[in-house]
Formats: C-alpha cells, sequence, structure tokens
C-alpha cells in the first residue's frame, strides 16, 4: 500500500532527539550515562553537581583516561564510540556502554559543554545547544580527565519537560543511580553534590571492611546484620556478594541488587531464580533483599536487547538459572543459630542434655495436657539435675540454641544462652524440622513416577506443544511423561507419584508457563515441597502438649542442625533472642 506522505530521511537533529527519548528519560539517565562513560574510561574519581533536581544543571567530572582535542566534536557525533569496532566486539561487550548514543542524544535535549584532556594535553572544550553540529574546538585547561556540563535540560522540547517530577523526586533517582553504580564499583570515589550541599562523599573501598562499610552506608546496617556472604563457582560462572536472612524483608523490592559483569540489571530469569531460593522460607506478600555480582564471559550474555541496557539475555538460560537458585538456596541452608557471645551465665539451675536428639520425627507422640504453672516448672529443673543431668564443665560448652528451662503457655520454649535467652516457637520450629526431613528421605529415595491409568490429553497453542518436544529431558527430570501428540495437542501419561492427588492439567500448563517465561521450571518441586509442607505442619508438635526438659532440649539441638531453622515453612521467625543488654536496658539496670 503506497504511503499518503513520502519517504523522507529524517534530520540529524532529530534523529538525535528520537534517540534521546529513548536514552534520556529524565535527569537521572544523563547521569546514568555520563557516569557510565567515566567509568569505561578509567576513572577511579566521579563527581557530579547537581542543580534544580539535575534540570538546571548535571556537570560530571572524572579523571579517567580523558578524550584528545581533535576528537572532541567526533565524540559528540551520534553512534561514534571507542568501544566497539566490529561484530565480534558487540557479540562479547566488556564495557557498561558501547553503542555512542549518549552524548549525541543529551547534547540533543541541552546546552553542553565538552571539556577533555589526555596525558600530555592541556585540554580543550567544545558547546553544543540542541542542534546540529557546528561546535568549534577551544582550548581550555584541564586536567587529565573529562568534565560534560549539561545545562537547561529539554529546554528545546518542553513537552518532553512537563513529564518531569518535582525536583526532590528526580534528584531521588540521580541519587539511586549514584547508590547503584557505587554498589558496583568499591574502587571508585563518587561525591555527589545538589544545590552545592554534599549529599554523598564515598572514597574507594578496598578493603573488605570497606566494602561492608560502603554497603551499610547504602543500603543500611540492618542489610548488613542480617546478610549471608555469597561465594560461589561454577565452570565459566561465578556469583559474589550477600543475601539477607529471610527475617529481613520488604514490602517492595527495592533492595534487590544483581550486577552482570559490573552492569545492574533487572532480568525476569534472574529475579525468578532468586525468588525461588527463598520460596519456602520468606513470608507471603514480602521480598527478599540481595546484592550479588555476577560473572561470566561477556560471549554468554547479550546486553544489547533494550535501549536502557538494564535487561539481558543469557546463551544458556537454565544454566544461569540452576547455578543463581542452587548457590542462594546453599547460602540460606546453611545460616545455622550463632553463638550470641562469650559472657558467662551462671549455668547451674539448667537442666541438660547434650547428647542427640531422643525424640523420633515426624511427631513427638506426646499426650496433650494443660500448661505448666512456675512451681511445677522448677520442681521438674530440680527434678532433673536429681536425675543425673550435669551442666557443662564450662560456660563456653553451651551450644548456640542455649538449654531449655521451662515451657511458657504449652507453646513457647524459654532457653538459656551464654549472652541471654532464646524463645522458641516449638510447633514452628519442629514444622521446619519435619518438613527439610521429609525432603530429605524423598531426595534420597528419588522421585518416582507413576503412569496414569487413563491418559490426560490437553488442548495448548502450538509454541506450547514445541516447547513440549524441545524440553523432553526436563520433563523426564520432573518425573512427568508428557508428549506431543498434534500440532496444538499434548498428553500427559505419567506423573510423580507424591503428586498423584494434584491437577494434573495445572501442573502441565504451570511447567509450560515457566519455560515460556525464564526457560526452566521448579514447578514439581514447587508442588512437591507444598504437599511436603502439609504433611510436616500436621505431624509436628502442637500447642498445649507437655514437653519434660529433656524434650525441649532434644528440640533445640535439631534446630541447631537443621536447614534454614530460623522460619517455619510459611516464613514464620522460629526463634528470636534477647540479649543480657537487651534486657538490661528493659529494666533500665545500670542507669
Amino acid at each position: 500500500m503506497k504511503s499518503e506522505s513520502p519517504i523522507l530521511v529524517l534530520s540529524p537533529r532529530l534523529a538525535n532527539q528520537i534517540a534521546a527519548g529513548e536514552v534520556v528519560e529524565r535527569p537521572a539517565s544523563v547521569v546514568k550515562e555520563l557516569v557510565e562513560n567515566a567509568l569505561d574510561a578509567g576513572s577511579t574519581q566521579i563527581d557530579i553537581d547537581c542543580e534544580a533536581g539535575g534540570v538546571g544543571r548535571i556537570r560530571v567530572r572524572d579523571n579517567g583516561h580523558g578524550i584528545s582535542s581533535d576528537e572532541l566534536t567526533l565524540a559528540l557525533s551520534r553512534h561514534a564510540t571507542s568501544k566497539i569496532s566490529d561484530l565480534d566486539d558487540l557479540e562479547a561487550v566488556s564495557t557498561l556502554g558501547f553503542r555512542g548514543e549518549a552524548l549525541a542524544s543529551i547534547a540533543s535535549v541541552s546546552r553542553l559543554d565538552l571539556t577533555s584532556a589526555i596525558e600530555g594535553e592541556a585540554g580543550s572544550t567544545v558547546s553544543v545547544e540542541g542542534r546540529e553540529m557546528t561546535a568549534i574546538v577551544e582550548p581550555s585547561p584541564h586536567p587529565r580527565g573529562t568534565t560534560v556540563d549539561v545545562r537547561d535540560l529539554f529546554f528545546n522540547t518542553p513537552a518532553r519537560r512537563k513529564f518531569l517530577k518535582t525536583e526532590k523526586t528526580e534528584f531521588g533517582h540521580i541519587d539511586t543511580i549514584i547508590s547503584r553504580q557505587a554498589l558496583s564499583r568499591f574502587d571508585v570515589g563518587f561525591r555527589l553534590v545538589h544545590q552545592s550541599r554534599v549529599t554523598r562523599q564515598l572514597t574507594p573501598a578496598l578493603s573488605g571492611n570497606a566494602q561492608t562499610a560502603r554497603v551499610s552506608q547504602l543500603l543500611g546496617s540492618g542489610f548488613m546484620d542480617a546478610a549471608l556472604s555469597v561465594d560461589a563457582s561454577a565452570t565459566g560462572l561465578s556469583l559474589k556478594g550477600w543475601s539477607c536472612r529471610a527475617t529481613f524483608n520488604r514490602a517492595q523490592a527495592d533492595s534487590q541488587y544483581v550486577f552482570v559483569n559490573g552492569r545492574f540489571v533487572r532480568d525476569r530469569l534472574i529475579t525468578h531464580a532468586l525468588r525461588q531460593a527463598y520460596r519456602d522460607i520468606l513470608f507471603h506478600g514480602r521480598h527478599p533483599c540481595f546484592l550479588l555480582y555476577l560473572e561470566l564471559d561477556p560471549a554468554q550474555v547479550d546486553v544489547n536487547v533494550h535501549p536502557t541496557k538494564n535487561e539481558v539475555r543469557f546463551r544458556d538460560s537454565r544454566l544461569i538459572y540452576d547455578f543463581l537458585l542452587r548457590t542462594v538456596s546453599r547460602a540460606l541452608a546453611d545460616d545455622r543459630p550463632e553463638q550470641v557471645c562469650s559472657q558467662n551465665i551462671s549455668v547451674e539451675s539448667l537442666g541438660t542434655n547434650q547428647g542427640h536428639s531422643i525424640y523420633h520425627q515426624p511427631t513427638l507422640g506426646l499426650s496433650r495436657s494443660k500448661p505448666v504453672d512456675s512451681l511445677d516448672i522448677f520442681a521438674r529443673l530440680v527434678a532433673s539435675n536429681r536425675n543425673g543431668e550435669e551442666p557443662p564443665d564450662s560456660p563456653t560448652d553451651i551450644p548456640p540454641m542455649g538449654y531449655a528451662i521451662a515451657q511458657l503457655h504449652g507453646i513457647y520454649i524459654l532457653s538459656q544462652t551464654q549472652d541471654g535467652m532464646i524463645i522458641v516457637d516449638m510447633h514452628a520450629a519442629h514444622e521446619r524440622i519435619t518438613y527439610e526431613a521429609l525432603k530429605q528421605a524423598l531426595d534420597d529415595n528419588g522421585l518416582v513416577s507413576q503412569p496414569l491409568l487413563l491418559p490426560v490429553t490437553l488442548h495448548v497453542d502450538q509454541r506450547e506443544a514445541s516447547l513440549v518436544e524441545e524440553a523432553t529431558d526436563l520433563f523426564d527430570q520432573l518425573g512427568l511423561g508428557v508428549q506431543r501428540v498434534g500440532p496444538e495437542a499434548i498428553r500427559i501419561e505419567h506423573i510423580p507419584a507424591i503428586l498423584n492427588r494434584a491437577s494434573h492439567e495445572d501442573l502441565v500448563r504451570g511447567v509450560l508457563s515457566d519455560l515460556a517465561a525464564v526457560g526452566t521450571s521448579d514447578r514439581i518441586t514447587e508442588a512437591r515441597d507444598d504437599l511436603l509442607a502439609t504433611m510436616a505442619c500436621h505431624g509436628s508438635v502442637r500447642a498445649n502438649r507437655h514437653l519434660t526438659i529433656t524434650e525441649m532440649n532434644a528440640l533445640l539441638r535439631d534446630i541447631e542442625r537443621t536447614e534454614r531453622s530460623g522460619q517455619c515453612n510459611h516464613g514464620r521467625p522460629t526463634w528470636t533472642t534477647l540479649s543480657m543488654h537487651d534486657l538490661d536496658r528493659l529494666f533500665f539496670r545500670g542507669r
């Protein structure tokens, strides 16, 4: 069909402004592009000065390699870059910027001064004002490095300016960008100034303690207090950083940072894998917190899939997914109750049991009774000591969860530790212990598949039917026998025996949905764990069941040995601690 208007080649100015619509969304976008350029130039110190939320002015100064005077005007041209030269470079990008669009796009919607100097030169400057390039290079003294001064952003596109938020909001976005870059590059110092007031002053963090201090400064001390170290490697893959305990969570996913080869990304596959790692320890409706650095061969990841470069695509998405899920799950599982302090506490009245667990899974098999009163508690403590259960030889022998001294209202266990006390929800704790035991038993025996008496035929679209053919091995691993029987039809022939009461159709459709979204699925494991969690809940000790001191201590020892024992299957905490300092503060002791 013939167009009503003739086909024309866009003018350079209009082309740049269209590109600016993708690259320069708001002042924070300008800061992001300029800071990334500074990092690519090998800078160790970057100063950012802003006025009026970045709309009035943004000046970014670095001490990087700089730009020679004869390349200044070329640097402002569209698609001019020193970072790639051929297709091979594009397929293995190792820099943050590579398209050569940023400076040209920013210059098309602002008044821009670019001043730079390389080693051995005095420095030069070039200025443009949102128009076609007719700039003249002039001498300008400048130390080695580059300064980009952007003024009156969107002065020639007033419609774009109307969509900006308040000055405070826009500067908040700039601060977020700087925080992300500071978390990505500990070896670089950052200084952020707004309206002549320094808001961020970060010196290079080269030691482990300095890096921890920077994370605490940017994400809060609570983040590092709850952080678990992550450090794992596989073939061509490396994951380092911190993943927080499930008890430290957020109502929004605003404390989740993943850097792929130094680039901050928000990727569906990564997010899904990390969410699944927290699946059975996170309270519903809450979001985990983590700061992770994934390193891999640049040729195995495509960063050129989105204008803002916040999304990536992996060549082997299933490998990345499994590696992230396995690594973070292991870090969370290895977190055990720790000795709080080495302060000496008297243990003369403790009923102890330093041996192995003496109760059996999945239930304690104890009869119901009313909660015991305080006199009965002390009577049992005395009887326990008379029956030969001696306290440890030294207070330092007290285990992390301490020793039980009482049962409160038939629900909670009170335990004395070296530096205070621990309160345990006995049902929630035993539920986790039982759940982990059931999972281990099933993993040891494998996932048994059973044939359906009457195979189930499902009507799906052609893409889903093709996925069944492509992911035959995955379906076999999941214990599912699914075959394609038509262009838009599949047949379910086998299912995992443990899920024989589940909806087979929903199960398969869920797996196909995961495959389409992230390239893999752990839907069967999730459904299996949901069933085991229900079994564990019904098979665990209930409230108002009387426990002896020996049985309570046995439960405490199993908490210390069990993975993920800090939360029950529903994400509720299983125990909490009060140190002597906390107790003294409650009763104003020492004041």
